[in-house]
């Protein structure tokens, strides 16, 4: 380990260089920062140590997102650092995704002192437990005091924090930091008696927290023919090994997986036998078939796919359910005839024989042939830039091992539909713990962030709800290819009950918007160009020679693409109807 760096000009250096220096010890290499006043001991300490990148963000809404994206990248804690007053309170979307889907941050918002708080100093509010039930812990640093003691104090309760953020379960967490002036480095007497004391030894027993072991096999008897496997949004650390032990358990059951597009069993479905199925959506829209198909087990892995359709399904079902998750929240929305395992689904093992009848496996096996030569079919005749075929181009033709951020509302919707079983191992990372449009383009950039080209799927207003993200573009390191279907409005919406309503529906619902993308690239010096063929969309993917953030935006219609969506499904349906 190489010496602390430590900075003895004032007490507030000397103590933001020690909780600095114990971040870094503990695993942190990344603090996305906001500029203020308040924050300044911070921010000087973060910028200079030499083993954490620093990364200034204007807007603290975009700064916690673009947090949340690197520490998803990085598997890691991220830190975010803001001034006082209301500051801090544009973390809050980021946080409550953080804590929905289990991303480690690491929180700091500075403060002014006791004595400076509830008498109209300025930039002042109430930021003790800030957000409430949001974060897994929240702590008030002491005011910086230049004692061994104290700066033992600060030494561990930071240590403590990272713990926190990562144990039992990875999440957010708040530290608030008071500081009295000066706040700048201005070198004075308070900590150089300190020198001789604070050194190596200081910080020698540090070191990242050991993550949480789950030990031993848990054993799954083929009790049934009529069984199945539910992948549902999982971000394992390696995704290859989790999709072989699945896929070895699926065959040692024999038993189908009915794989979301955020699980990687949609991505590594290439063991010799495997049965993903991935149309699962339009398969049981064909009630007749849904009867046929209903299983008596389920297995499901980290939580349920998007699809209301499955989730209808699965309850009408009444089958015995398995929910198997490394997190101790309930992930139930069913409440259904389910036992909930905490343990990581990697060690699900099949014991004994499976059942003798593979009947019901094979119907799955035919049923989703069929869905997927219906989907070819209906997307190699769109001629016109219609929103499903955007998503069957991506799959075929983005390189293999590829970072996918895919956006809420109907991106998300359109890859779980249409984004077929695959083994080119994309790796697909999204917001899926509260389910918003916040903070879109800012996760994807941070999620981009030092790494190999990777691509965003969003849809306009998505993509307007955080514009702000492009502010980070010029600090943006790494290439991201932003695929942007502005079909005026909220697509969504054309899906609902709500649609039949006009008005209100055009002004309160769809929202359209009049946003001239090309001249809102320019004005941040990005990239920009319309997409005017499919076959020039895949001569985009396939150019990776460019730097930084670009935009390639399809212009489409929601209308028509909604009506669209109803009939390949219906087709879909009838087509698989048969099989029963």
């Amino acid at each position: 380990m190489s010496a602390p760096v430590l900075d003895f000009r004032n007490t507030n250096t000397l103590w933001c260089s020690v909780i600095v220096e114990t971040l870094t010890r503990g695993g942190l290499t990344h603090a996305v920062i906001s500029p203020g006043s308040r924050s300044t001991p911070l921010t000087v300490a973060l910028a200079s140590h030499p083993k954490i990148e620093a990364i200034p963000v204007l807007d603290e809404r975009s700064a916690g997102f673009f947090a949340l994206g690197l520490a998803k990248q990085q598997r890691r804690p991220v830190l975010l650092l803001c001034t006082s007053g209301s500051a801090g309170a544009h973390y809050l979307p980021a946080i409550i995704e953080a804590r929905e889907s289990h991303v480690p941050l690491i929180v700091i918002t500075a403060d002014r002192p006791p004595e400076m708080r509830e008498c109209a100093s300025g930039q002042t509010i109430d930021q003790l437990k800030l957000f409430g039930s949001q974060v897994y812990w929240f702590h008030e640093y002491a005011v910086p005091e230049a004692t061994v003691a104290l700066l033992r104090y600060a030494r561990q309760t930071t240590a403590h924090a990272i713990e926190r953020a990562l144990l039992p379960s990875p999440g957010p967490i708040h530290l608030n930091a008071p500081f009295r002036d000066p706040l700048a480095p201005i070198e004075n007497e308070t900590a150089k008696a300190l020198r001789a004391l604070i050194d190596e030894a200081f910080f020698q027993h540090l070191a990242p927290p050991a993550p949480p072991r789950f030990d031993g096999v848990l054993w799954q008897k083929a009790t049934t023919a009529r069984g199945i496997i539910v992948a549902g949004p999982d971000d394992p650390a390696d995704r290859a090994s989790y999709a072989a032990k699945i896929l070895a358990l699926s065959e040692g059951l024999g038993w189908p997986i009915l794989a979301d597009a955020l699980s990687p069993l949609r991505h590594y479905a290439a063991k010799p036998g495997a049965v993903v199925v991935a149309a699962y959506d339009a398969i049981l829209r064909s009630e007749k078939l849904a009867r046929a198909l209903s299983p008596k087990s389920v297995i499901c892995l980290g939580g349920w796919p998007t699809s209301k359709v499955l989730r209808a399904w699965l309850e009408s079902s009444g089958a015995e359910i398995a929910l198997v998750s490394p997190h101790v929240a309930n992930r139930d929305a069913l409440h259904g005839r389910t036992r909930q395992i905490m343990a990581h689904p990697e060690q699900l093992q099949a014991q004994g024989e499976r059942v003798a009848d593979d009947s019901f496996r094979t119907l799955w096996v035919r049923a989703e042939q069929v869905a997927q030569n219906a989907f070819s079919e209906r997307a190699a005749k769109a001629e016109q830039f219609v929103e499903p075929r955007i998503t069957r181009v991506l799959a075929k033709t983005l390189p293999a091992e590829t970072a996918i951020y895919v956006a809420s509302s109907m991106p998300i919707r359109d890859v779980e539909y249409f984004w077929p079983a695959n083994d080119r191992r994309h790796k697909l990372f999204f917001n899926r713990g509260a389910n918003g449009i916040d903070g879109t383009l800012s996760t994807a950039l941070g999620v981009a962030h030092g790494g190999r080209h990777a691509v965003l799927l969003t849809g306009d207003l998505a993509f307007l709800h955080d514009t702000n993200g492009l502010l980070v573009a010029r600090k943006f390191r790494g290439k991201l290819t932003v695929v942007l279907i502005n079909n005026n409005g909220g697509g969504i919406f054309q899906h609902l009950p709500i649609a039949q309503f006009e008005p209100p529906f055009e002004t309160f619902f769809a929202t359209p918007q009049q946003v001239d993308f090309a001249k809102l690239c320019e004005a941040h010096g990005v990239a920009y160009s319309t997409v005017q063929s499919w076959d020039q969309f895949e001569e985009f993917l396939g150019d990776e020679r460019f730097d930084g953030v670009r935009v390639l935006e399809f212009r489409t219609d929601r209308v028509r693409d909604a009506a669209l969506r109803k009939t390949w499904f219906a087709d879909v349906a009838r087509a698989v109807e048969s099989l029963a």
